[in-house]
């Protein structure tokens, strides 16, 4: 039987070149334990590269890969020379399939970046990443020739060449190895002059056999205080440039996906291929012991099938079960992932051991999420008349970028925050209302709330958490108790000290939220959470210690991974009917028209992908509606999930995506602000419904087509100067939904019934639109446009 691959590779390290032109005394292919670099090639072979694009271009195929990243390496690459980092380039383009985009990198020390490389990377569309340890004394404690000359003013140039307008598309950003020797200040301030778009702080590798430096009399945990006095300078400056660590810590705490490996549970999808046509594991284990990283495979024996099944990446994939018994109880595993996998080794016991940076990560992490990256648990807020108080969660400029329709990553971030808070208050003012007091499990609950552990929040922040209380507080008492003890039982997982809950079966099956469900015979069960993992106990007295349904995630380019919901019962929140346990084929499907989607909602709809990213957690599949309709839905009382019947294009799903979440945006922005009357009890058509509806339909619907509207105009600005069905089909949609939202706009601002904040927004959408009308068309588009418009004609609103 065929061996089934844990998670597909998507990203790979290139070794364009096997030496260096400088001599860094902290590099891990040169100065720790692992000396194959000796033995290979010092530039990679024209039939290993046309070989290894093979390779990946059949992985694409067989996995269905809608994007795959490789970084061209060393070494240093540039000693390979334009041409073959160019003929490269051109292998691995053309070894892909449609559809499979290709995000090329290369990492540089600078020092011989020029023009003329500079000009392929421009027509390969090589993004550059370049190493820079911070001024000139910091990066020269490590970054110099062998001759002992400075690097630095070399790589000031070539950073200068990447901030030109014609090359700062390319400009990836910078790899900051830190030294707690050097000022952490210092180091910020002249990385922060250089203007990077991101920058990477990299721990120095290091093992249990071969310590990090520690300073003399220095504090306990000088890495974390280091990197803490940068986060503080970085938040002070409203964050100029992307850090994934820091972004990483800030999501795992929410329960979101790691941007980076060396944080997070997220299973490893990497590669090696060194010049000599070896596979080998992350560069990262070179630290470890000699032969760490190799694998015994080549690329013209062994498929990236092959590969991905070695026990080595393997080990790298298998999350929390893959931790040491010391990881698996640390309440801040899910942040911390057990560090980088290398910086684990000890030679006693291989990798079975916390990170020999665990003080300082765990400090980090609660250093960050102590600083505003999670909220302190809150206590239950009141209500007033059914509706919980909360505070406003916005600055006045992020409530104006989401009046444009948009919203980064922060911003959508404290939407998230208001929330988990409204979550926590409908959860206790339901409870409250069930007349049950202190049960066990609501006690359990509460206590790992006031403990501020993160099992907590990742399970509530799950989207249909609140719908049980929602349901409660509607009046609908059918739901029971037993959601309540599922969250619990959830947490009590999550956080592995021992806890147990009872919670009933129903129809078969037990649901843990977040997590997935059990088989079980009707009637109370016994959940346990421990340390390596959890225990089942059911009603009938048999043992279970595996989720026979887990909850599956579809991990995407970038980093971001979205759940697709199809085991919570109460996933039938939304106003369409939900789809069964998707079988295979269904999960194989839904998958690659994500990776499809999810790469053309970043070229077409920059602006609202990065929103998406932070908060849309699920993807809650529906059943099919009449044949070519499209059905989608967001619930107001599930915040961060989308119901969507998979359509029949990549291209509609991008646009469901992007829709449905306006909806979720706003209904977040509504539970904090009043933005229009709530007594005004009249009717409003949309221009394109037949049926009038109440103004928060007509807020709601003007709001998602926002990105309507710029989905089709930045689809006919791809189409500038082509002719086509598909040309003539977008400028046409263009045409009449740039009108539509024009014409709800006024509507709007014209009912009388904004408030002044909402007058506010409502000003802020028409500025979205108005570039939009702006922009000409050809008069068939027009009169396409016109066409549709015609066929509804109605009055501006009726009486309730």
């Amino acid at each position: 039987m065929t061996t089934r691959i844990p998670v597909p590779l998507t990203q790979f390290v290139v070794k364009m070149h096997s030496r260096c032109d400088l001599a860094c005394d902290h590099c891990y292919v040169y100065e720790h334990a692992d000396s194959s670099w000796r033995s290979r090639p010092k530039v990679i072979g024209e039939g290993i590269l046309a070989k290894a694009a093979e390779r990946i271009g059949e992985h694409a195929v067989a996995h269905r890969l809608s994007a795959v990243r490789v970084v061209l390496h060393g070494g240093e690459p540039l000693l390979a020379g334009p041409e073959r980092l160019s003929r490269a380039a051109e292998a691995l383009r053309a070894a892909l399939p449609p559809g499979c985009a290709l995000d090329l990198r290369i990492h540089t020390n600078g020092v011989l970046l020029s023009r003329a490389f500079l000009a392929v990377f421009a027509a390969h569309d090589i993004r550059v990443g370049v190493s820079l340890d911070g001024d000139r004394i910091a990066n020269d404690r490590h970054r110099r020739f062998a001759d002992g000359r400075s690097s630095h003013p070399q790589v000031l140039r070539a950073v200068g060449l990447l901030n030109e307008p014609e090359f700062r598309h390319l400009f990836a950003g910078l790899l900051c190895t830190i030294d707690i020797e050097n000022d952490p200040a210092a180091v910020y301030r002249a990385l922060v002059e250089l203007r990077p778009p991101a920058v990477d702080f990299l721990l120095p590798h290091a093992t249990w056999e071969e310590p990090p430096k520690r300073l003399p009399g220095g504090a306990e945990h000088p890495y974390a205080d280091w990197l803490l006095a940068v986060h503080r300078l970085w938040e002070t400056d409203a964050r100029p440039f992307a850090v994934r660590t820091f972004e990483s810590v800030h999501r795992t705490v929410r329960g979101l996906s790691s941007l980076t490996e060396s944080l997070g549970l997220e299973p490893s999808d990497l590669a090696v291929l060194e010049t000599d046509g070896t596979f080998e594991q992350a560069d990262s284990l070179k630290t470890a012991y000699d032969g760490a990283p190799a694998t015994g495979m080549n690329v013209f024996a062994h498929s990236l099938d092959d590969l991905a099944r070695h026990p080595g990446i393997a080990a790298r994939q298998s999350g929390l079960a893959g931790l040491s018994a010391a990881c698996r109880a640390c309440p801040v595993v899910r942040a911390c992932g057990g560090g980088l996998y290398a910086h684990r080794y000890r030679a006693d016991n291989g990798f079975d051991n916390p990170s020999v940076y665990c003080g300082d990560l765990m400090t980090l992490i609660n250093g960050i999420a102590g600083s505003g990256g999670s909220s302190p648990a809150p206590a239950a807020v009141p209500a007033q008349g059914g509706r919980p108080l909360l505070p406003a969660a916005l600055t006045p400029g992020q409530l104006d970028e989401l009046a444009r329709g948009y919203g980064g990553a922060d911003t959508v971030a404290a939407l998230g925050e208001s929330q988990l808070s409204l979550t926590r208050a409908m959860l206790a003012a339901a409870w409250d209302a069930s007349g049950q007091g202190r049960a066990a499990a609501w006690e359990l609950l509460s206590e790992l709330d006031g403990a501020a552990d993160p099992a907590v929040d990742a399970v509530l922040a799950h989207p249909y958490a609140r719908a049980w209380a929602a349901r409660r507080l509607a009046g609908d008492l059918s739901v029971g108790l037993g959601p309540m003890a599922a969250l619990a039982a959830a947490a009590a997982v999550r956080a592995g000290r021992g806890d147990a809950v009872t919670v009933p079966a129903r129809g078969g099956w037990l649901h843990l939220p977040t997590l997935g469900r059990i088989a079980a015979p009707d009637g109370e069960t016994v959940v346990t959470g421990r340390a390596d993992g959890f225990e089942v106990r059911a009603a009938d007295g048999t043992v279970r210690t595996v989720l026979d349904q887990p909850l599956r995630r579809v991990r995407l380019a970038g980093g971001w991974t979205v759940a697709l919901e199809d085991v919570d019962p109460l996933r039938d929140s939304h106003d369409h009917p939900v789809a069964d346990r998707l079988p295979e084929t269904e999960l194989l499907g839904w998958t690659g028209a994500l990776r499809e989607a999810w790469e053309l909602l970043g070229r077409d709809l920059p602006g609202y992908a990065e929103g998406i990213r932070a908060g849309l957690a699920t993807i809650t599949p529906l059943r099919p509606g009449p044949t070519g309709r499209d059905v989608s839905s967001a619930a107001r009382q599930a915040y961060g999930a989308v119901g969507i019947a998979r359509p029949a294009t990549a291209p509609t799903l991008a646009l469901l995506l992007a829709h449905e979440f306006q909806h979720v945006k706003l209904g977040a922005v509504l539970d904090l602000y009043d933005l229009h009357d709530r007594a005004d009890d009249r009717l409003y058509f949309a221009p394109w419904r037949p049926d009038p509806r109440p103004l928060e339909g007509l807020l709601q619907g003007t709001y998602a087509h926002l990105a309507v509207t710029e989905y089709w105009g930045t689809r006919t600005a791809a189409y500038d100067g082509v002719a086509g069905e598909a040309a003539d089909r977008a400028r046409a949609q263009f045409a009449l939904w740039r009108q539509y939202t024009a014409e709800a706009v006024e509507r709007l601002t014209g009912s009388g019934a904004l408030t002044g904040l909402g007058a506010r927004f409502a000003a802020g959408m028409g500025e979205s639109v108005a570039p939009w009308l702006a922009v000409p068309l050809p008069a068939a588009a027009e009169r396409e446009a016109e066409r549709a418009r015609q066929e509804r004609g109605r009055p501006r609103f009726v009486e309730a």
